[in-house]
């Protein structure tokens, strides 16, 4: 919107103090010595609370590093790595005791029972099985290299070729899947933030490798025939992305141990 620009007033002849060079002692501006000599005091005492409050908070250390996120997504990696190692030590005591329980409890063996038979369909059981492992990795070239078209963007793994591959087997009879060393269920979402790849709280880089149990026969036949893979092995003749498919007569998957709770945004009350 256009800023609105006030009317001048323009003085009369006519009127006597128009012509008057000298302004009415009301409007006069204060001295530029008086203003210095009450602005220079709080400004130095401005800036020694604000040095001070800087040392006390840095207490020797560059805050700068702090904001290093590399860094930081690195150290945040590892307290989920060791998190998940102490989640798994818990479940394993959890579920010693509860088969040690469970012959004199009916109600523990009524819900033991009944997460035995989820279990294949939560992941919480270890799997083997035939099974087929798919590889995307980055495009090993410059962007000064790159065919005409074609950007820095087009050479890189995206979240949604990752998620081509995860939705292309599953709707071709996976039984059973793995993304990097995590096995994927039904509430595990695949984010990419830049080039690397986050999920379930854990971040990796490229190469990416989605390994599925199931019909080997036909979870090939699935990649073949989705769309969306299709598109990206069209980019993998144009500007060289990494694509490969190997299959192996037995995979073994250990059970998943992370939360099945979802996780969502909540207002700020």
């Amino acid at each position: 919107m256009p800023e609105e620009i006030e009317p001048v007033a323009t003085a009369s002849t006519a009127d006597p103090a128009a012509t008057d060079p000298t302004p009415p002692a009301t409007a006069r501006r204060p001295s530029p010595r008086v203003t210095w000599r009450l602005l220079v005091p709080l400004v130095t005492a401005a800036a020694g609370l604000m040095f001070a409050m800087s040392f006390q908070a840095a207490q020797g250390r560059d805050l700068r590093a702090d904001r290093d996120l590399p860094q930081l997504i690195m150290e945040g990696d590892d307290r989920v790595a060791a998190t998940a190692e102490q989640l798994d030590a818990l479940q394993r005591e959890v579920e010693a005791l509860s088969t040690a329980s469970a012959p004199t409890d009916e109600h523990l063996s009524s819900l033991t029972r009944r997460a035995e038979e989820l279990s294949p369909t939560t992941a919480t059981t270890a799997v083997r099985g035939p099974g087929l492992e798919v590889a995307l990795d980055d495009a090993k070239r410059s962007g000064d290299t790159l065919p005409d078209g074609f950007t820095g963007d087009d050479v890189v793994v995206h979240q949604q070729d990752v998620q081509a591959v995860v939705n292309a087997l599953w709707a071709s009879g996976a039984e059973a899947m793995m993304i990097q060393d995590q096995r994927v269920i039904s509430t595990s979402a695949v984010r990419c933030v830049g080039n690397t790849l986050i999920l379930q709280g854990r971040v990796y880089a490229p190469p990416y490798r989605i390994s599925a149990i199931g019909d080997v026969s036909r979870m090939q036949q699935g990649l073949d025939a989705d769309p969306s893979v299709t598109i990206y092995k069209q980019y993998v003749d144009a500007v060289g992305l990494g694509y490969s498919v190997a299959t192996h007569g037995s995979l073994e998957f250990p059970a998943y141990s992370g939360s099945v709770d979802f996780q969502y945004a909540t207002p700020m009350r």
